[in-house]
Order: structure tokens, then C-alpha cells, then sequence
């Protein structure tokens, strides 16, 4: 029954999306959906307290941000590469999910194609590194890419710099907004969190079986946090903006990034828009706290960071402050 309801509320999302922003009377909807139009009334009632802006009056109804949506509909042509797949069957979205994360493991384990994406308007249960409360509300761009690569255990970390070099890349390209990536999985705006990206490897033998990267950007959203600054792309420029844009964007240059998987191409261009490099930092590891200067990031991933003694630290993985 739920997936019924939830099927008949995004064919009625699709159809008023169809119209851009045009006036779809209610008559219309009925006969579309084979329902009666005191059930269509209900449906658009329950969407609006979903959160969706949908006006409404003596004519119809009509969406008031259609730019904003991110169901599969909504998406048009393929990936570069991958004409053969349209962009909108890569994407699995839920109004609500505890975690995309664990949804995506799961349709992975299922047998979820290599590029796919699975996208929530809310996380229940978000998080960050090191189990951390991400607070994930709607009007943020909450999702987890799916991926199967034909690579070795020791080079997946290539795809969690390829992505935050993706989506810096795709940020500045469609808002030309300055947006720097922080060792090892953070993007920064002025020094304020906008973005984080989580990690998770599954494997099978000495291949991987699945690759999840799960993303959260601050979008349209009023983020907040007691750890550190958080901003939004709307805080930022004063407006709210397309997540459909940004998912699309990020879409077809973290393929671009992607293609060759060249350890040191992939790590030179994310160089190119860190914040880390030659900034004094503090990372915290399972089993220490280093604070030092960040000298540089090789080509593996690990930070080569300088402490006050002049001791060199070679650290894999941790969580990095900027001080």
C-alpha cells in the first residue's frame, strides 16, 4: 500500500512537473491517474505537508518549484559514455530514508548498476564521519552514488577525491562560487562547511564488490552545527537554487573525472582547489592528535603533515581542522 501511494503521489509530482509551472485542473489529474478527484485533493494535500510547493485554486493545481525537484523524471539524457542508460533510471529517490547510505548498500547488494544514485529529501538517522549527527533536512541535496568498479581494494580512495574534485568543480562551474576541497572529504566556502562526503567499501575476494559515496550538500537548507561553520549555496548567493542542476552537474563531471582513474591526474587536479596544502591544521586519528602544518597530499591520499617539533607524519586517514 505504501509503495502505491508513493507511486500515485510522484505520478502526479511527473504530471504537474510537465506542465512548468502551468496550471493542471483537477479533472485533468483524475482522468490521468484513474482516481477520483476527492483522491487527488488527498494526494496533493499529503504533498504539501511533505513540503513540496504546490499551489492551488479554482483551476488546478501547479507546481511553484518545479527547478527544485530531484525524482528521476526530472532528469533528461544519458551519462558521457553511457548513452545506452538515461540519467533518470540511475536514480533511485525516497522522500525519507534513514540513511541513503544503507539504502544504497542495500540495492547494491541487490544488484544495483554501476553509476547509480540513491537520492532522499531527509535523512532520519544522516551522518558524518565518525558516526557524527549530519543534520539532513529538506531543501539539502542528501544522496549516495552507487558504484562497481573493475578496480583493485587500494585505488578506491580515488573515487572519494574524484568526487569532491567533482562536485568543487561542478559548484564553481554553475554558481561561480569558490568552493575549496579539504583533506580528506569536506568542500568549504570562506572557510564554512557546505559539503561532506562519507565512504564505504564492500568486498568480495580481491575485487570490489561495491563502492558507496555519500554526498551532503547544503543547498536550499538552514544548516547548522556546534562542531564547526556550516553554510548553504542559498545563504551564500541569497536565493534559492536547482538541486536538480547540482546532481546533474556533478553527474557528468565526476564521469569525466573518472574516466582514465589515474592516481596522479585525479590527485594534481584535486590539489589544484584544496585548502588544506600549507594551511596549519589539526587531525585527529583513531589513536592520536597531530597539529602541524599540512605540507602536502601524495599521490595515494595520505596528508604529509609538519608538527611543531619539525617531526614529518605521514596520516592515511583521519579527521582534519583547519586552525
Amino acid at each position: 500500500m505504501v509503495n502505491q501511494t508513493q507511486h500515485m503521489r510522484d505520478t502526479i509530482l511527473e504530471l504537474l512537473y510537465r506542465e512548468k509551472g502551468g496550471i493542471v485542473s483537477g479533472v485533468t489529474l483524475s482522468r490521468c491517474t484513474g482516481i477520483s478527484r476527492v483522491a487527488v485533493w488527498k494526494h496533493i494535500t499529503a504533498l504539501k505537508k511533505e513540503g513540496f510547493a504546490i499551489g492551488s485554486g479554482p483551476k488546478g493545481y501547479h507546481l511553484m518549484d518545479s527547478h527544485d525537484l530531484v525524482l528521476p523524471f526530472c532528469f533528461e539524457g544519458s551519462l558521457p559514455g553511457s548513452s545506452d542508460v538515461p540519467l533518470k533510471e540511475r536514480i533511485f529517490y525516497f522522500p525519507q530514508v534513514e540513511t541513503t547510505m544503507d539504502t544504497a548498500r542495500n540495492l547494491a547488494r541487490q544488484g544495483a548498476p554501476h553509476l547509480s544514485c540513491v537520492v532522499a529529501e531527509h535523512q532520519s538517522r544522516g551522518r558524518g564521519r565518525l558516526n557524527r549527527q549530519w543534520v539532513s533536512g529538506r531543501g539539502g541535496l542528501w544522496f549516495t552514488l552507487i558504484l562497481v568498479p573493475d578496480i583493485p581494494p587500494p585505488m578506491a580512495y580515488l573515487y572519494n577525491f574524484a568526487a569532491s574534485l567533482s562536485l568543487s568543480k561542478a559548484l564553481e562551474n554553475i554558481f561561480h562560487i569558490d568552493v575549496r576541497v579539504k583533506w580528506p572529504n569536506d568542500l568549504l566556502w570562506n572557510g564554512s562547511k557546505l559539503a561532506g562526503l562519507l565512504s564505504e567499501i564492500e568486498t568480495q575476494a580481491d575485487m570490489i564488490r561495491f563502492l558507496l559515496v555519500g554526498i551532503g550538500i547544503n543547498v536550499n537548507n538552514d544548516p547548522g552545527s556546534e562542531l564547526f561553520d556550516a553554510v548553504s549555496i542559498r545563504q551564500i548567493l541569497g536565493h534559492p537554487v536547482s538541486r536538480k542542476k547540482i546532481l546533474a552537474a556533478f553527474f557528468q563531471e565526476f564521469v569525466l573525472q573518472t574516466r582514465h582513474m589515474v592516481p596522479a591526474e585525479i590527485m594534481n587536479a584535486w590539489k589544484k582547489r584544496t585548502a588544506t596544502i600549507g594551511s596549519r591544521v589539526r587531525v585527529k586519528t583513531h589513536n592520536q592528535t597531530v597539529q602541524g602544518l599540512a605540507m602536502d597530499v601524495d599521490d595515494t591520499g595520505t596528508l604529509l603533515l609538519k608538527d611543531d617539533q619539525q617531526q614529518m607524519h605521514r596520516i592515511i586517514y583521519g579527521d582534519c581542522f583547519h586552525t
